[in-house]
């Protein structure tokens, strides 16, 4: 959740973007106000993502005019049994990490693009927001973990293939515009529920203001129902627990 009232940190520099090396898939981005996707699929999805992408920005922009206070709270939003799906996972993300339920916006929106389309006929979709990922994929892919002020991945974690979909989300205290109380390099954390894994990377990373902080802040991960997996970097010092397996990433430029 980005705010004036905060110091903004660097944003990402999208170049990133060109080392994604899904040779075997399209590449485009879809782009509406502060969502900007960077999508890889076999077939253009743009028109329909773009269409969808309205309908989900609208739909949270209406609730927040009913609830003002829902895009302000940094603390966890009652249930709303009323609410549309979307913002209901949102307020879950919030409940399970003690945050905002802003803070797995990002997240719960590419979660309800990736849902929209059948499996059986979009087997392979990778849809990324600002460091927030739904993966779909028949084969093993390398997702790159963008770590502090480095604009290229350095660290890739192997993905086995998730035929019914997965989020991997990343939050930093160091880049990007979303709010965050520590001074993370990177927290990234694997869940099937990608608000879940959102709003968790962002509970993880205001927990690390040291190296020493990485130990309990994975510790802190480890007790979330849902989560599974999580990688914390800091200073040069990593931890990780659960799905996560390590891996080399092949920078490749379009």
């Amino acid at each position: 959740m980005a705010d004036p009232e905060y110091p903004k940190r660097p944003d990402v520099d999208r170049n990133y973007r060109g080392s994604f090396a899904a040779e075997d898939l399209l590449k485009y981005r879809v782009v509406i106000g502060e969502s900007d996707l960077f999508v890889l699929s076999k077939q253009d999805l743009k028109t329909e993502l773009t269409r969808l992408l309205k309908f989900y920005r609208r739909q949270l922009k209406e609730y927040i005019y009913n609830h003002p206070d829902f895009r302000k709270t940094l603390t966890p939003w009652p249930d709303d049994p009323e609410a549309p799906e979307m913002i209901r996972l949102m307020i879950r993300a919030s409940n399970l990490t003690g945050v905002g339920p802003m803070a797995a916006v990002a997240g719960a929106i590419v979660a309800m693009l990736g849902n929209e389309f059948d499996p059986e006929t979009v087997p392979e979709l990778i849809i990324e927001n600002g460091g927030d990922i739904y993966l779909r994929s028949l084969q093993e892919r390398v997702v790159g973990v963008l770590a502090g002020l480095n604009i290229s991945p350095k660290i890739g974690l192997l993905i086995p293939p998730q035929p019914k979909g997965i989020g991997i989300c990343t939050s930093s205290g160091k880049l990007g515009p979303s709010l965050s109380f520590g001074t993370a390099d990177a927290v990234t954390v694997i869940a099937s529920d990608l608000s879940l894994a959102d709003a968790a990377a962002t509970a993880g990373a205001n927990r690390i203001r040291t190296s020493a902080d990485l130990s309990k802040t994975i510790s802190f991960l480890q007790n979330i129902p849902g989560i599974r997996g999580a990688l914390a970097i800091k200073d040069g010092r990593i931890a990780v627990w659960g799905e996560v397996e390590l891996a080399p990433v092949n920078i490749y430029h379009d």
